[in-house]
């Protein structure tokens, strides 16, 4: 395209010269200059002739004059690119001191300046020298703001202070702030523990391309969890769990923290809906043990779900765990031993032991108490259980607690008694 836009140039300005001197044969012209008395006569074409070799020779005389000058600053400006060229390489390559001489050498130019004091600023703060980090960008100029306020950003973030980082970004000179300003402004709200307005800069960010869509979605889960956790009352709760895509709603840590802020907040339905929905979307086995675990009341509710759910997964330690707690809360001791029993039997590990002695406790049983409790521990170090007085524990339940040879009305393993 560029070869034809000079082409067609050049054709037009070769018709154009043609026409002027076909002009100029039919009727030369004549130029009269006048001047203290003297009349000086000549063609059109003698004239045009003698002012375009007149330009030419000042012209000519122009570029003499300033050559030196203009080798000088092509010098200068190669030094400069050389020393900018070396100092980032050093900079890449960890050479601390070279990156920081030869930024500052280049830093007294004015093209690249901004870049040059901003690298050297990275290479003092790199070997430690915060102080003088700070003053090599404190001498950048209003200009450059914004590049200011983002590697200041990161040099706080670098060192745990989120509140310098955000404070920097929030300056009035440094807006609007470039994609990687915004964020250094979302890891620094989300490290202050508002987790709920970094999440707000999803959108800005996406629109941006900051991150890889990989990268992208673990932030937003990471925020979406924490700014739940952080809702002031049930009304923020609900706004920001509505405002959640469908997805995300499903994903058991998000559900998690909403129905522990919900139970923390007294909203108990709320937190029951949550885990019910997410599990009969998907089944997540920590999902069904925070079922019995939440203290957020509708016992009587909880447990018929539960056991409704324990015909399509009569395996689930989580699930069997859930309706001992329930069965205990509701004061059937009987039966929340039996569930905890097959709990163990199907893996459940300590959380089930520990249920199972603070049971025993309660019971007055303190000598199975005892040692379910010490088998907590045990479970937790992955060592060999001890035998429950009137229980004989087959050597694979001391194990990982399967009895094969034993099964319920479900055809699920349990522990013999």
């Amino acid at each position: 395209m560029n070869l034809f836009r000079n082409l067609l140039f050049w054709i037009v300005l070769a018709l154009l010269a043609a026409f002027a001197a076909q002009l100029l044969v039919q009727d030369p012209g004549l130029v009269l200059v006048r001047y203290r008395g003297y009349d000086y006569t000549t063609t059109l074409a003698v004239a045009l002739f003698v002012g375009i070799a007149v330009l030419l020779g000042l012209w000519l005389v122009w570029k003499l004059v300033t050559l030196p000058i203009a080798a000088v600053r092509r010098r200068r400006e190669r030094r400069n690119r050389a020393l900018l060229t070396d100092g980032f390489e050093a900079l890449e390559h960890g050479h601390w001191s070279r990156a920081e001489k030869s930024l500052l050498g280049a830093a007294e130019h004015d093209e690249g300046a901004g870049l040059a004091r901003i690298g050297a600023a990275r290479a003092a703060a790199s070997r430690g020298d915060m102080e003088l980090a700070q003053q090599y960008l404190d001498a950048l100029p209003e200009e450059h703001a914004g590049m200011r306020a983002v590697a200041f950003a990161e040099f706080a973030l670098a060192h745990d202070r989120p509140s310098d980082a955000l404070t920097a970004l929030d300056a009035p000179a440094a807006q609007p702030l470039p994609p990687r300003g915004l964020a250094l402004r979302a890891d620094a709200l989300a490290r202050l523990g508002r987790a709920g307005e970094a999440y707000g800069l999803l959108g800005a960010l996406r629109q941006q391309h900051v991150w890889p869509p990989a990268q992208l979605a673990r932030h937003e889960a990471t925020w979406a969890e924490a700014g739940l956790r952080e809702a002031g009352d049930a009304n923020a709760l609900a706004d920001r769990w509505d405002a959640m895509p469908k997805p995300l709603r499903s994903d058991p840590a998000i559900v998690a923290a909403y129905a522990e802020r919900a139970a923390a907040l007294r909203w108990d339905e709320a937190a029951a809906k949550s885990i019910e929905d997410a599990l009969d979307a998907n089944w997540n086995e920590s999902l069904a043990a925070m079922y019995g675990r939440l203290s957020i009341g509708r016992l009587e509710h909880r447990r018929e779900r539960a056991e409704r759910w324990l015909q399509a997964h009569p395996r689930s330690p989580g699930l069997l765990l859930t309706l001992a707690r329930l069965n205990a809360e509701q004061g059937l001791w009987p039966q929340s031993e039996d569930y905890l029993h097959r709990a163990i039997a199907q893996g459940a590990g300590r959380p089930a032991w520990e249920a199972l002695g603070e049971g025993y406790a309660a019971v007055g049983d303190d000598t199975r108490a005892r040692i379910a409790l010490a088998n907590a521990l045990r479970a937790g170090r992955g060592d060999a259980l001890v035998e429950l007085p009137g229980r004989e524990l087959h050597p694979r339940a001391l194990h990982d607690g399967v009895v094969a040879e034993d099964r319920d009305e479900h055809g699920v393993p349990r522990l013999r008694g």
